[in-house]
């Protein structure tokens, strides 16, 4: 087809299409239903193609017609599989109708789905057949017995806002390709801020909890030494970082990632709940002070990953203050207990820090993945760090104030829009809504707490503070044993047998580990809305069911 066939049906389809007499900008899902049926007609039937198209030679009109219904096909399958998702993973899924897990072996798996990728394509029922089939044969995180990790359950305004932002696939770096959202993610992050209680500040929304932490490390290098940016590591003397011995291990990643080296992540004591020691803490600066080493960074945790405790940040902000070392909170999971008015007090004092990592797809149920790194000063640090300059994107002559082009603050070029659907919950929430099922998810850990208390066969590992409940199953046969070696043997094995029978069941996911000096047990987390009290008491009871059997030799 030549280029001006092209254009004139392109401005044909856009006076048909694009705005309608009362204002509609968008087609009805029964339009498309009736497009989408012309593809199924006889051959004789459907466009009449000359009538509609007088202007245009037969093979110009052969090739507009394929065209057309190749298009028509697409928005039948994208109809169909929009559809299929509702129903399984909306529909079905978040009310519990559904296992959580259909779990196979890997070479099974491999055998089971059809993984290869064909020099020539499929159908589009065959790619739906797929589609469904993957669905089956995924983990449901958003069934409400899904347990395992720091995020679950299911917002359908998060994933509205999900599939709104891939819907119009633009990248968060320049004002100029997404007006809208730097503006939304300029004001949702000025509200994480407000709600840590920094007056100012900066930041910006990233891939993961783990890559804000390397964030916080680099800024605080970079403030101390700039010439790092430049010169690289020879420019620096030996930086030393400080993280408890029950922190995240994205510190080590990040250390070993930006140079630091391993070595110099000096893990600090915890007390017997997992809090770092104050008392502790400095004893570490000054001995790493005594090896010549420059005491630069610590990271305290606002919600640790296993037993759900928050380091005392007052005091360590004071040691933090003393020694003038970057104070940084990872509150990537228990950060959203600063919604709750009954909770926040768990992270007393985290506005005297420097930096802080909070997670939205965690406790607060954002979908994956919305992250945010959030700077208690405006000083550019966050620019001066990490800038470029690549003027094909940041030119400085632009119609607007480049002020609004945050690309160059990211270690990223292209950075996928996580903000809208955050601002999109927050407005269909508002903070009361956020603080009730925040509040909700405490109590359900609370009342699991409780019960284990009551309830012979379970026990707790530790007291947790966010919505983490650590705790061993004993089975029935091991009741009676005296609790040496041959006992804590025994039940090192018990929750990796009852995870098994779990996941041959498909009843619901819930993790296990050990930690030093415990061995294996259960972590429970209660990150999903839907989650109530009598799902808890179905959980104790499922444990018991798929364990009471259990005898070791």
């Amino acid at each position: 087809m030549s280029s001006d066939m092209m254009n004139t049906h392109i401005s044909e389809y856009a006076s048909m299409n694009h705005h309608s007499s009362n204002g509609n900008v968008y087609k009805t899902h029964k339009s498309v239903q009736m497009e989408a049926g012309e593809i199924y007609q006889d051959d004789d039937s459907g466009l009449d193609m000359e009538r509609s198209y007088p202007h245009m030679e037969q093979d110009d009109l052969s090739l507009l017609d394929m065209t057309n219904k190749k298009s028509i096909a697409e928005k039948k399958f994208f109809y169909d599989f929009i559809h299929l998702v509702y129903e399984e993973m909306v529909v079905k899924t978040s009310v519990g109708q559904t296992r959580v897990i259909d779990f196979l072996q890997p070479d099974v798996l491999k055998q089971r789905f059809d993984f290869t990728i064909r020099d020539e394509p499929e159908t589009n029922q065959r790619l739906l057949d797929l589609a469904k089939q993957t669905i089956d044969l995924s983990v449901k995180p958003g069934h409400p017995r899904f347990f395992n990790q720091l995020f679950s359950g299911q917002d359908l305004y998060g994933l509205a806002g999900t599939w709104l932002t891939d819907a119009i696939n633009t990248s968060q770096y320049t004002y100029e390709v997404a007006p809208v959202f730097t503006l939304m993610e300029s004001e949702v992050l000025q509200r994480l801020r407000e709600t840590i209680g920094y007056t100012d500040g900066d930041g910006i929304f990233c891939p993961g909890g783990s890559i804000a932490n390397m964030y916080a490390m680099n800024l605080a290098r970079y403030k101390h030494c700039p010439d790092i940016k430049e010169k690289g590591l020879f420019s620096c003397q030996r930086l030393a970082l400080f993280t408890s011995e029950q922190s995240h291990y994205s510190i080590k990643k990040g250390a070993a990632f930006l140079g630091f080296g391993t070595n110099n992540v000096i893990l600090v004591k915890c007390d017997e709940r997992g809090k770092m020691i104050p008392a502790e803490l400095e004893k570490a600066i000054l001995e790493a002070k005594n090896e010549g080493c420059k005491p630069l960074f610590v990271n305290a945790t606002g919600g640790t990953t296993v037993f759900g405790v928050y380091d005392p940040i007052d005091a360590i902000a004071d040691i933090c203050e003393k020694y003038g070392m970057w104070l940084h909170i990872d509150a990537a999971w228990g950060g959203s207990a600063l919604l709750s008015r009954t909770h926040r007090q768990l992270l007393k004092g985290i506005e005297r820090s420097n930096s802080v990592t909070w997670c939205q797809h965690k406790m607060m149920g954002v979908p994956l993945q919305c992250s945010a790194f959030l700077l208690r000063d405006n000083d550019g640090l966050l620019f001066d760090a990490h800038c470029a300059g690549a003027r094909y994107l940041f030119q400085q002559d632009k119609c607007y104030s480049v002020d609004y082009d945050t690309g160059d603050k990211s270690i990223q070029c292209g950075r996928k829009v996580d903000a809208f659907k955050l601002w999109m919950m927050w407005k269909a929430k508002g903070n009361s809504g956020f603080e009730a099922e925040i509040d909700k998810k405490f109590d359900n850990a609370r009342y699991m707490r409780e019960l284990i208390r009551e309830r012979e066969g379970f026990e707790l590992v530790t007291e947790g503070e966010a919505p983490n409940v650590c705790f061993w199953y004993v089975p029935p046969s091991m009741r009676d044993m005296e609790k040496g070696t041959e006992y804590q043997q025994k039940l090192h094995q018990v929750a990796p047998l009852i995870k098994e029978r779990m996941m041959k069941t498909g009843t619901m996911l819930v993790g296990y580990q050990p930690l030093k000096p415990y061995v294996n047990f259960f972590r429970m987390i209660y990150s999903n809305r839907a989650t109530n009290r009598k799902d808890v008491e179905w959980i104790m009871d499922e444990i018991d069911r798929l364990g009471n059997d259990i005898v070791l030799k």
